[in-house]
This record gives C-alpha cells, structure tokens and sequence, in this order.
C-alpha cells in the first residue's frame, strides 16, 4: 500500500478492510513509512512498513 492510500482511509469515514500477513487490521497511526496497527482478532500491536499493508 502506498502512503497516500493511507491518508485517504484515515480521512475517510467508510469501513475499509485492511489486512497484514493475512490478518485484518485497524491503522492506529503512521509515521513517515511505518504505521502502528492493531489487530482485529486480538489485542496485539505492532510497527510494520505501509508497503506491507493491503486491501
């Protein structure tokens, strides 16, 4: 995913599915390249590349 995708879910109010490694996730916050998820199934966090997100 590329870094404008991003800002355009963040500033979007409509449901988007975003996964990593096959898990979906919610995007807590980004910076520069990197962005905070949490995930869906569980209470996990983690810092991991905005390329490595998808939809």
């Amino acid at each position: 995913m590329k870094y404008e995708r991003v800002q355009d879910i963040l500033n979007n109010k409509e449901k988007i599915d975003i996964y990593y490694n096959d898990r979906p996730v919610w995007i807590q916050c980004i910076d520069n390249n990197i962005a905070k998820v949490g995930f869906i199934d569980n209470f996990e966090e983690k810092d991991v590349f905005i390329e490595d997100l998808y939809e």
